[in-house]
């Protein structure tokens, strides 16, 4: 009853801020369009607690420095956005072009700053990235990005991508690692949520000056590893290694190689 009632109410603000954000698009500048997008996440978050029962907590806020960087993130849920764009300030997010096929979503990311590049990834989306990342590196800005590029379900990861090394070799920003287990509470795009208390945890900024293989083998091992702590924690399990799953543009398909081990 509870979940169908945040879910009611998720598309209720979601219809109204959205028609507001495409107003304020209008408006020359970001500054209208971000602080609808950041008045609609805490709402959001608000309706979460006080309709779903799920608290989020925030730790580690003292990791996120006042200036430009990366924040890389583990994505379990759509409400992971929520809580980055209500508590990070001057943000800017990584996104693919699926969402620039609304017309009015793709004024509303335009303005906003968002980074676009090619779901499908490959060098020109490596490119593209780098080139759309280059200024808003210049103007300062927090640059959010998730990784792995789908939302993953608790214990589960995708292959992560290179681009978070590549934007921070090109620019000289340090990688905010970012742990959660609100997949825990709001599962990917799942309607159902379970009442409780969720932690989404910003880690020590990763080392500076690594290969990189180095680098991407340490992000995944710190993001991954302390997200199955965190799921821990929630679930009352003893931790478990998350598994490498892959994507078939549908859903999750368990890595072959995995799969076999698992079998003996």
């Amino acid at each position: 009853m509870r979940s169908a009632l945040f879910n009611a109410y998720y598309w209720v603000l979601s219809i109204f801020y959205g028609l507001s954000a495409a107003f304020a698009a209008l408006a020359p500048g970001r500054d209208a369009v971000t602080f609808v997008l950041r008045l609609y996440s805490r709402r959001m978050l608000m309706t979460l607690d006080a309709l779903a029962g799920v608290k989020v907590q925030l730790k580690g806020l003292e990791n996120l420095p006042p200036g430009p960087c990366i924040i890389a993130a583990k994505h379990h849920s759509w409400g992971d956005g929520f809580v980055m764009f209500a508590n990070v300030e001057n943000l800017s997010f990584v996104t693919g072009d699926h969402l620039e096929k609304f017309p009015p979503v793709g004024a509303i990311l335009k303005k906003f700053g968002a980074i676009v590049v090619d779901s499908c990834g490959g060098p020109e989306a490596r490119k593209a990235l780098s080139e759309s990342a280059a200024q808003v590196a210049a103007e300062g800005r927090r640059i959010l990005i998730y990784p792995e590029g789908h939302l993953a379900a608790p214990g589960e990861r995708f292959r992560y991508r290179t681009g978070v090394y590549y934007m921070s070799k090109d620019f000289g920003l340090p990688v905010i690692p970012v742990a959660t287990n609100l997949g825990c509470f709001w599962k990917q795009q799942e309607k159902k949520k379970t009442p409780g208390t969720a932690t989404v945890e910003f880690l020590p900024p990763l080392p500076r000056g690594l290969e990189k293989d180095a680098f991407m083998q340490r992000m995944e091992a710190v993001i991954e590893g302390r997200t199955n702590e965190l799921i821990a924690q929630a679930t009352g399990r003893p931790v478990k290694p998350s598994v490498l799953v892959e994507w078939n543009g549908r859903t999750n398909v368990v890595s072959p190689t995995v799969e076999a081990a698992a079998h003996g």
